[in-house]
C-alpha cells in the first residue's frame, strides 16, 4: 500500500496539548481552549471575529466542508465550532507531487462576554464561509419607581 504524501504537522501538537492537560489535572486546572484548539486536529478554519456594535460577528472559513458536518453551540458563554472536511485519500501512487488540502475534524472555542444574547444567535452558510451573528444582549432598563406618601 502506498504512503500518503504529507502527513500535517498540527497532530504532533494535538499529543502535546493532552500531555499538559494530563499535567494539571489533578490540580484542577484546565488549559484554556482558545490557545489549544487550533493545533487539536489536522486543520482549523481561520476565523474573523468583529464588533458590529448590535451584535458580534464570527466569519470562518469553511471550504470543502458540508454544512450539515457543522456543529455551533453556546454553553457557559463558551461558543464551539465544531465540524468535519472530508476529502478522499490521495496516495504518492497517484501522481501527486504536493498535497496540502487537508481533511479531519476541527473544533474551535472561544469565550464571549456574558452580555451576548444567546437564544438569538442565527449562523448561515454561503460560498464556503460560515457566518455566526451573536446579537448583543440589551442593557437593563433604568426603572423609576414612584414612591406612595402614606398619611
Amino acid at each position: 500500500m502506498a504512503k500518503a504524501v504529507q502527513k500535517y504537522p498540527h497532530s504532533m501538537l494535538s499529543h502535546l496539548q493532552q500531555d499538559i492537560n494530563r499535567l494539571f489535572e489533578p490540580f484542577g486546572w484546565a488549559t484554556g481552549g482558545e490557545l489549544w484548539d487550533a493545533f487539536s486536529s489536522e486543520w482549523s478554519p481561520h476565523i474573523d471575529i468583529k464588533d458590529e456594535g448590535q451584535n458580534y460577528l464570527i466569519c470562518a472559513d469553511i471550504p470543502g466542508v458540508d454544512p450539515k458536518k457543522i456543529q455551533v453551540s453556546m454553553e457557559n458563554n463558551i461558543l464551539t465550532i465544531k465540524g468535519e472536511r472530508e476529502t478522499e485519500a490521495k496516495e504518492k501512487s497517484e501522481g501527486y507531487l504536493r498535497i496540502e488540502r487537508t481533511k479531519g475534524a476541527f473544533l474551535r472555542q472561544f469565550t464571549l462576554p456574558e452580555s451576548v444574547d444567546a437564544e438569538s444567535i442565527k449562523a448561515k452558510s454561503k460560498h464556503g464561509v460560515l457566518e455566526i451573528t451573536i446579537p448583543k444582549a440589551q442593557p437593563p432598563r433604568t426603572k423609576k419607581i414612584e414612591i406612595e406618601e402614606q398619611e
